[in-house]
């Protein structure tokens, strides 16, 4: 026996054609709610460094203009690689991110096995400041300038040493370069973090370190380290008295350090567009505009896929840094 479905009624039809709009427009609805609790941001150094020069500043910014926290979680060992690997795995749903740095483009030619691929485990979100590098040396144990320096350097091979926040970061490539390029000879002493190799030079246990300016700025105007060189072809109008590396002769010496946001992959696009939209709202209020200024920086306008992009150029350049000097993990 047959069964004849009754026609609808006006009012059923109109029932369902409300239902049908809301469910298509849920993920706009879940864009419009992202953040609806605190947000993690994995940074995979110890604080202190460059990387949480840019990233305590950038939470409070954008716990003031969501009123949901952004959580700093500090996840550092292996050259950044350790906070890397478990942001990859992190689920994800929005509510975990990771700041990283250009240290995670050199690492895929320093380190042999990685659990993780920063271009295909992840998805670019904002490249949040570009800061160049300095030399920058203790005071108490080296004097002069960078003249004295380098007749200091090549009268006495391998008696001056330098710190690093790990073995694979820009700042053990940028000495390895150094190296290269003036053709002496620097013991490397590698750290767990910008921060503690920082504190180390201050305390005078390391003779120098190629920092980024964003986390040395505060201790070069303190007076508690001293900057000899600026990495590239110009000035720093942060530190307008420090020189330029071309000024000094080494006109290929150009190293900038720069720190992004990443989602794990899988991330819904509609979140990844939020996350995107407010992080850069952050960093262009007025106060973190004074302190990228402040350190010398800049933040970027590069889209998500710009972002992309340069970070696969800056794993082909550093691949032949790395093969060209030679550098090996300590």
């Amino acid at each position: 026996m047959k069964f004849m479905q009754r026609p609808y009624s006006r009012r059923e039809i109109l029932q369902s054609a409300a239902l049908g709009m809301a469910a298509s427009a849920l993920p706009s609805q879940a864009q419009s709610s992202w953040p609806s609790k605190p947000v993690t941001l994995i940074v995979p150094f110890p604080a202190g460094g460059g990387t949480d020069a840019f990233a305590r500043p950038l939470s409070a910014a954008f716990a003031k203009l969501t009123g949901k926290q952004m959580i700093i979680d500090n996840r550092g060992g292996a050259g950044g690689t350790l906070g890397a690997s478990i942001a990859s795995k992190a689920n994800p749903d929005g509510y975990t991110l990771f700041m990283g740095a250009v240290h995670h483009t050199i690492a895929p030619s320093m380190y042999p096995r990685l659990d993780y691929d920063i271009e295909k485990d992840f998805a670019p979100l904002v490249l949040v400041a570009t800061v160049p590098q300095v030399l920058v040396v203790n005071p108490k144990k080296i004097s002069g300038d960078f003249k004295a320096f380098m007749t200091e350097l090549r009268n006495n091979p391998g008696r001056l040493n330098y710190g690093s926040a790990g073995s694979g970061t820009s700042h053990h490539l940028a000495g390895e370069l150094f190296k290269q390029q003036t053709r002496t000879f620097i013991t490397h002493i590698p750290y767990r973090g910008a921060g503690p190799a920082l504190q180390d030079l201050i305390a005078g246990n390391v003779d120098m370190m190629f920092d980024g300016l964003g986390s040395s700025a505060g201790h070069i105007k303190g007076g508690r380290i001293r900057a000899l060189m600026v990495a590239g072809n110009r000035r720093n109008p942060a530190f307008p008295d420090v020189p330029s590396a071309a000024e000094l002769g080494l006109p290929d010496y150009t190293v900038q350090t720069w720190y992004g946001i990443w989602a794990p992959k899988g991330t819904p696009a509609e979140v990844q567009a939020r996350a995107v939209e407010e992080i850069r709202k952050a960093g262009l209020t007025d106060e973190s505009k004074a302190i990228w200024t402040n350190q010398g920086a800049d933040f970027s306008n590069m889209s998500p896929q710009q972002f992309a992009q340069f970070v696969s150029a800056e794993v082909k350049r550093w691949s032949q840094v790395v093969k060209l000097s030679g550098a090996k993990l300590d």
